[in-house]
């Protein structure tokens, strides 16, 4: 897993060059709340397996580009800003899902709160289960609840960063660049843990825009 959750982009294709070249920060707001919105809701009210399934596997097959374009700059606390964050997560553990598995298993035996229970991965969690997982959780996105996606995603970033907080710790003896790197790793997914869970809430009171 990517430290800041990134990994190097393609060129953006020409419509989203043509969309944002002229870079309004309100029209840019504009676009990522309208899309993201209708995204959520044409899924949702066509109910196709297909294009639930499109939606899931889109960065194996285009690339983070162009939701980045759409989505990066939205606050943590919106639906723009929610799906990128589960793009993200996603996008973090297919790039490296053996260090994810090693992290997260770490953060299994050492967290004492139900949240593995609540992101819900087999014990143990391999490579392979836990691509499988943040898979399962996009997916519940487009066609599940959308607040139950986002806490079991949330749940998800605290066993993680639990593991690598601990691991961290195991480095910082012999390999203090290692542990920096960990420690690093261990505030992002804090940090995502909580806004996911903020915005979790908020779609349960019908004001997450």
């Amino acid at each position: 897993m990517t430290e800041d959750f990134h990994k190097p982009v393609r060129r953006p294709s020409e419509t989203f060059d043509r969309l944002f070249a002229a870079e309004d920060p309100a029209e840019v707001s504009r676009a990522a709340h309208s899309t993201a919105a209708a995204l959520l809701s044409r899924v949702r009210e066509e109910a196709d397996p297909g294009a639930v399934e499109r939606l899931v596997s889109f960065t194996t097959r285009h690339g983070i580009d162009d939701i980045a374009e759409l989505w990066s700059r939205s606050p943590a606390k919106s639906l723009p800003g929610a799906l990128w964050r589960l793009y993200l997560l996603q996008l973090s553990i297919h790039d490296d899902p053996r260090t994810a598995a090693l992290v997260y298993e770490r953060g299994r035996a050492e967290l004492r709160s139900a949240d593995a229970v609540v992101a819900g991965a087999p014990m143990p969690a391999g490579p392979g289960e836990l691509v499988a997982l943040v898979d399962t959780i996009l997916r519940g996105a487009f066609q599940g609840d959308f607040a139950v996606a986002l806490d079991r995603a949330a749940a998800f970033c605290r066993v993680q960063a639990s593991g690598a907080t601990h691991l961290a710790d195991d480095c910082e003896p012999t390999e203090p660049s290692r542990a920096s790197e960990l420690t690093r790793r261990a505030l992002r997914l804090s940090t995502y843990a909580a806004d996911l869970a903020a915005a979790a809430r908020l779609w349960r009171r019908e004001s997450l825009t």
